[in-house]
């Protein structure tokens, strides 16, 4: 089980108290975002303009790392900060992220989701964070960064081919949903080795989720946020699953009857 965003049902999103509170749910990995700022740094956010999560406004790519550290990420979700926590450390880099999973004391997932608008604008963003990762020893024919295993995933057909040509295809997740089909002929022929469908996608097309499985893929559903996902899920075989809601998803798996052989939701 990844926390999508963190422990987005929670706290505000990629925010680092959300980080936190996924682990301390006992998600097995997280899913982020990544965007590039304005000075080239790697910084953990979705949307490509500042205005939804934050007391900015425009483009992410227009503002250094130090002015994106300036803003309030946090009163838009209308929760008070835990104890103990920091407003001036809610915005995190992908490295900064990567050193709060390394300090988790167990195996944890990291999962990457390379955000581009149209059109993209060639292969800075998936360079950079090759970068941050090679920079902290980690190589790509096993993904794994200490306690951290790494995946990779994205909508852009492109950026999926682009990182086919350095990483191993099963760490690398094609996106699709109902608008964002594009790419799914790699799942078809088993180049990339991880099926990421939204919740929308599974619901119209559950049999072509079951031949991805079939065909050796695996399949990472996301966002899991009701009991009734997450069965849809287990029930075309879904290894992996994306989740606002760590602890209610933990819940719900707890009072599950066993289900055989299947293997259990979780990072693989």
């Amino acid at each position: 089980m990844y926390a999508h965003r963190g422990a987005s049902a929670r706290f505000p999103e990629h925010s680092r108290a959300a980080y936190l509170q996924a682990l301390a749910d006992g998600a097995d990995g997280v899913e982020c975002d990544v965007r590039l700022s304005d000075d080239g740094e790697v910084v953990v956010i979705h949307d490509h303009t500042l205005d939804r999560t934050s007391d900015g406004f425009g483009p992410v790519r227009e503002r250094t790392l130090a002015e994106l550290r300036d803003l309030d990420i946090w009163t838009w979700k209308g929760v008070e900060l835990p104890e103990g926590a920091v407003l001036a450390d809610q915005l995190l880099t992908l490295d900064d992220l990567l050193e709060l999973l390394l300090a988790a004391n167990r195996p944890v997932g990291l999962a990457v989701e390379l955000k581009h608008e149209e059109p993209q604008e060639g292969p800075a963003l998936e360079d950079a964070v090759l970068s941050v990762l090679g920079r902290r020893g980690w190589t790509p024919h096993r993904s794994r960064l200490a306690n951290v295993d790494v995946s990779f995933m994205s909508f852009d057909a492109d950026a999926v081919g682009y990182l086919l040509d350095v990483v191993p295809g099963r760490y690398l997740c094609q996106l699709v949903d109902l608008e964002y089909e594009a790419g799914t002929e790699r799942l078809a022929d088993g180049s990339v080795g991880i099926a990421g469908p939204g919740t929308d996608y599974l619901a119209a097309y559950p049999e072509q989720v079951r031949a991805w499985i079939a065909g050796g893929s695996r399949a990472r559903v996301w966002a899991v946020d009701t009991a009734a996902d997450l069965y849809a899920s287990l029930a075309v075989g879904a290894q992996e699953i994306t989740t606002d809601d760590p602890a209610l998803i933990r819940s719900v798996l707890a009072g599950l009857p066993a289900v055989g052989p299947r293997e259990p939701v979780g990072v693989g």
